[in-house]
């Protein structure tokens, strides 16, 4: 393996075990799950803009995260390609203010993690409880993607961090 490829994928391991790391800790506070979620790993969202390596490790870390705190297979399926495409959406608009670069999270998460809820609560939820879901799911996504997202966004950018790994 070429020290690139090395390089390529140790940056994407971080970036896995960040998220985990940061769901777990958002988890233990009781802000990872439910109708109002605050992953702080959702800021992690970002990264795709600069290290397009990030991407597997962001779906990886939240495939990882949904197993190591109980989510329900919907949730682990799910929720993680929420992530995914919201991090392939993030690589696609990295050009674009920090804000919108974390509009493809906010809105894979508000449109997927309802159905989850409803098809995770067993019939406790019905459908029509669908648009109350995706605005409090929105919200969360909008402070941890896009405001704690944007502020990562711009300590990387004004640091230089990521150059230097």
């Amino acid at each position: 393996m070429k020290k690139n490829q090395i390089l390529t994928l140790t940056r994407g391991g971080i970036v896995a075990a960040l998220y985990v790391a940061l769901t777990y800790l958002s988890f233990l506070f009781g802000l990872s799950s439910g109708a109002i979620q605050l992953r702080l790993s959702e800021m992690l969202t970002v990264l795709p803009a600069f290290l397009p390596e990030s991407i597997p490790g962001l779906y990886i870390g939240c495939l990882i995260a949904n197993l190591l705190t109980g989510g329900s297979i919907y949730d682990i399926l799910l929720g993680s390609l929420a992530t995914l495409i919201g991090a392939i959406g993030a690589r696609m608009l990295r050009k674009a203010h920090p804000l919108v670069i974390a509009l493809p999270t906010v809105f894979a998460n508000a449109l997927i993690v309802p159905l989850v809820i409803i098809l995770s609560a067993g019939g406790a939820h019905t459908f029509a409880s669908f648009p109350y879901f995706a605005f409090t799911v929105g919200i969360g996504e909008f402070l941890s993607a896009g405001v704690l997202g944007a502020i990562c966004y711009r300590a990387i950018e004004k640091n230089r961090i990521l150059p230097k790994l």
